[in-house]
């Protein structure tokens, strides 16, 4: 059989591709099992609870506040624990509906509620809110610990019980636990766990848990971080025009400190994405800025993203011979690595086998966030565009 033009390089072609699948697989730390989970173990109540401070920065979020704070107001935590909402020039009566659910609340004298100063040049919005209720609660509270969260976060009773145990059983300087994000659309069952797949994939939870790795990462929804290692970490500010605000403190806090990153169904989303071009906004609010606003890596993150999603089932397709049995076995990597997080989320397995066209949505937004950023509107939120070409400390 005469080989055909062009066949020795889809030879070559096809075995990259499966390398690739084969890397990730076996060599990029079981991100894909989903084993980081803060249910996997139960550590030990400390000899003493220590003080802990909530700040939490909210801008325009009267829909949901009274949620997150109902739930961190329900805390069953044993230590002396405060609550710092830092209203950030919100418009909608954010303030007030705090106030009025913790005025309903068992433990009113929990909540302070802060008028944010006006935003300064060089900060992110939510940084310059966090900053300000962090210097409020080390001013007024002395806190041990900060729990670090968002307004459109809940979180169940022993949340923070949980948390702190963990932290001092391993003397960390941070724990940080991924939201179990809303997952009821068919837009969300679609992209959602995905959107975990792809951080998990990035920045595998079992190396960042790892004081051997570089590899650092945290997930802004619920982060308690000690004290004092965060002063030794420079700060609220010394990340303060970072728009992937979560990584760029769990880089810093761990280069004082080990830290912990794990799924968690403790910790539940109340933002609601019922939408394609809800999704949309959330990735490409901060897609280019994790590829530091370069050209060159957004052609060779879409380049490799084709490689790895669109190759394997278009090989197992449409080639034949060893071409074809490297696509089949990619693709089969491929939905194996994609099944775990389906299954976290409750979702039909089977569904993994969208991956490749759940990726092309996904290049389609980074391609968006690109444009936006162009357009002067880089992260764009509550109608603020944040993005800066300085990002991550």
């Amino acid at each position: 059989m005469v080989p055909q033009p062009g066949h020795g390089r889809l030879i070559v072609l096809a075995f990259l591709v499966l390398a690739i699948w084969l890397a990730l697989f076996f060599a990029r730390g079981g991100f894909w099992l989903c084993r980081e989970r803060d249910d996997r173990s139960n550590p030990p109540a400390p000899n003493r609870w220590p003080r802990v401070a909530a700040v939490i920065p909210a801008r325009d979020e009267a829909d949901v506040i009274a949620a997150s704070i109902g739930s961190l107001l329900s805390q069953d935590y044993p230590g002396d624990f405060r609550i710092v909402l830092v209203d950030d020039q919100s418009g909608d009566g954010t303030a007030q509906a705090a106030k009025t659910c913790a005025a309903a609340s068992a433990a009113p004298g929990r909540l302070t509620v802060l008028q944010g100063a006006p935003l300064p040049s060089g900060w992110a919005g939510k940084l310059w809110a966090v900053s300000q209720g962090v210097h409020f609660a080390e001013k007024n509270f002395a806190p041990d610990y900060f729990l670090l969260t968002d307004a459109d976060i809940a979180h169940a009773p022993d949340n923070l019980r949980a948390l702190i145990a963990r932290a001092e059983q391993g003397s960390y300087a941070l724990v940080s636990l991924m939201a179990l994000l809303r997952c009821e659309s068919f837009a969300e069952k679609l992209l959602i766990p995905a959107f975990v797949y792809f951080f998990q994939m990035l920045y595998p939870f079992r190396f960042v848990c790892d004081v051997r790795k570089k590899i650092a990462a945290a997930a802004g929804g619920c982060m308690l971080a000690r004290a004092d290692l965060l002063a030794r970490a420079g700060g609220v500010e010394s990340i303060s025009g970072a728009l992937i605000d979560d990584c760029a403190l769990g880089a810093r806090m761990k280069r004082v400190g080990p830290i912990w990153l794990g799924l968690t169904r403790r910790v539940v989303s109340l933002r609601p994405y019922p939408h394609f071009d809800d999704i949309r906004k959330m990735v490409a609010r901060s897609a280019y800025a994790q590829l530091h606003y370069s050209p060159w890596a957004l052609a060779g993150a879409l380049t490799g993203m084709v490689l790895t999603y669109f190759a394997p089932p278009l090989l197992a397709l449409f080639a034949d011979g060893a071409p074809q049995a490297c696509g089949i076995a990619a693709f089969a990597l491929m939905s194996v690595t994609f099944w775990p997080i389906q299954r976290f989320y409750g979702l039909w397995g089977m569904r993994a086998l969208t991956l490749p066209l759940i990726a092309a949505l996904y290049m389609v937004y980074t391609l968006d966030s690109a444009l936006q950023f162009r357009r002067g509107r880089g992260g764009m939120w509550k109608g603020r565009a944040q993005a800066h070409r300085t990002e991550g400390a």
